[in-house]
């Protein structure tokens, strides 16, 4: 034990790194040795953050590397990576140095085989019928001759000429179609913004809504139709508002897409003869049913002809019902004048029995008894009314005397404040009290002198001041004295008016 303390200790030469350091060393190792790798696994945790990377993990049964998958390479990517899909990525191997944990930088990801991506589509299928997506009572009905029809398939392919020659081989309508690419990295997006375009336009606009949506693609392998196993694309059909009719690849082709269309069509032409029907079997359809309608109409007629003639020979002539009430009326006026004639007796014989018991003494005394009494309650009626009238008429005149005097003197009394105020205003707007503050009016023969050439040119002049009147002669000397003001006459016996 005191040897082992005694001697040096082991590797206390050895250099000393940094974290840093061996940290470099060992990123520069792993990428010199695994710069290309290809790895074969199943896909663990997916993160798909905000800046737009992904990360996820790769994992078999013993052990997990972590993927990280750029955003420009994340948005070129045919398929999306989902848990617990094999895959196979190529890529680099590399460190990150802040976890001490290494990882591959992810160039291109791809299923592992077909089965890989049927697995991922049956889980996606399971997800969505969760959903209620495929729910039988959401499938719309499919007109029975829509007016416009939209299309949304490549613009280049064989698809759209076999819709538009099939339609117009059968009845021939009016057809939009929104170009798309029906397959590759975009065809998934492109073809739900189709949809979402189509149920955006309105009934009246310039370009008309249509009735009725076919999608379409030829056939091809699954990679080439996975764009409609896109979860985006299903969830648009789910939420289209139109009709739509799903005809992607051959009839052994199944898409998710056909599972959430209101119609599934095997091929693209036999979408076309689900949308319309046979113009010429159409037209013999109504032909015939024209005529079927002509047969009917024309057998009904006859069957009410004849059964109104029946019952015309079952209803009796008109005279025969009149001929008893007739038979009646003349039996009635032949015993009429007899029956007029025995009542007039029978009432005679009744009235001479009345008036034999009535004696003309009681009926004169009673008469004349009841005139004096009325003759004394009319004298007695006619006494109170007129004193009652008249009392009543008084009370009235009495009232409209007092209405008339109050109002005379309310008039007059308005009249004669009226009055004054009008004076006042005269007084203030009448010259006369200017003259009071020191002005005075000078008057020539022709009036009113206001200049001082037209004085010297006056032979004489009359200055007005507020106290009286005085004229000048020729040379502008006093001719007079002042007038004074003349005295206020002496009232008169006649009184004011107010």
């Amino acid at each position: 034990m005191s040897d082992l303390i005694d001697d040096p200790e082991e590797g206390a030469n050895a250099p000393e790194f940094s974290v840093s350091d061996i940290s470099g060393a060992i990123k520069r190792l792993i990428e010199g040795e695994f710069a290309h790798v290809r790895i074969r696994g199943e896909v663990g945790r997916v993160s798909r953050p905000r800046s737009g990377h992904l990360y996820l993990d790769l994992k078999d049964d013993k052990a997990v590397i972590n993927g990280i998958i750029w955003k420009g390479v994340a948005s070129r990517l045919q398929v999306q990576p989902e848990e617990g899909m094999e895959v196979v990525a190529v890529g680099r191997l590399t460190t990150f140095a802040g976890q001490s944990r290494y990882q591959i930088i992810i160039e291109e990801i791809r299923p592992a085989g077909v089965g890989a991506l049927m697995a991922m589509l049956e889980k996606r299928k399971q997800m969505l019928a969760a959903e209620g997506l495929f729910a039988p009572e959401l499938k719309k009905p499919i007109p029975y001759l829509p007016q416009i029809i939209g299309v949304v398939t490549s613009p280049s392919g064989a698809v759209i000429r076999d819709i538009l020659h099939r339609l117009r081989d059968r009845f021939p309508r009016k057809v939009l179609v929104w170009p798309v690419a029906v397959q590759g990295d975009k065809s998934a997006g492109e073809v739900a913004r189709a949809i979402e375009g189509f149920n955006a336009m309105s009934q009246g606009g310039a370009m008309p809504r249509p009735d009725l949506l076919i999608v379409a693609r030829g056939g091809g392998s699954v990679e080439d139709l996975w764009s409609f196993n896109e979860e985006i694309v299903a969830r648009a059909v789910a939420a289209s508002d139109i009709p739509l009719i799903s005809a992607v690849g051959h009839e052994t082709d199944t898409t998710l897409i056909d599972f959430v269309s209101d119609k599934r069509a095997p091929t693209p032409t036999a979408a076309a003869e689900l949308a319309v029907p046979v113009r010429l079997e159409l037209m013999a359809w109504v032909n015939e049913q024209g005529a079927r309608m002509s047969t009917a109409l024309t057998g009904n007629v006859e069957r009410r002809g004849q059964r109104l003639r029946d019952l015309a020979r079952a209803i009796p002539r008109p005279e025969s019902l009149v001929e008893p009430a007739r038979q009646r009326m003349d039996r009635a006026a032949e015993r009429l004048p007899a029956a007029l004639r025995h009542g007039v007796q029978t009432r005679q014989v009744t009235l001479s029995e009345v008036t034999g018991s009535l004696r003309p003494s009681i009926l004169t005394r009673a008469v004349s008894g009841e005139r004096q009494r009325l003759t004394g309650l009319s004298a007695r009626m006619n006494l109170q009314a007129l004193q009652a009238d008249m009392q009543r008429k008084q009370t009235d005149l009495t009232r409209l005397t007092k209405r008339i005097s109050d109002t005379g003197r309310a008039q007059l009394r308005s009249l004669t404040e009226r009055l004054e105020a009008t004076d006042r205003l005269r007084e203030t707007l009448s010259y006369k009290a200017t003259l009071g503050r020191g002005y005075a009016v000078v008057r020539g023969e022709s009036g009113v002198v206001t200049t001082k050439k037209a004085a010297a040119k006056a032979g004489a002049l009359e200055i007005e001041f507020a106290d009286g009147l005085m004229a000048l002669g020729e040379g502008g000397e006093a001719a007079a004295k002042a007038k004074p003001k003349p005295k206020p006459t002496k009232p008169t016996d006649q009184g004011s008016l107010f």
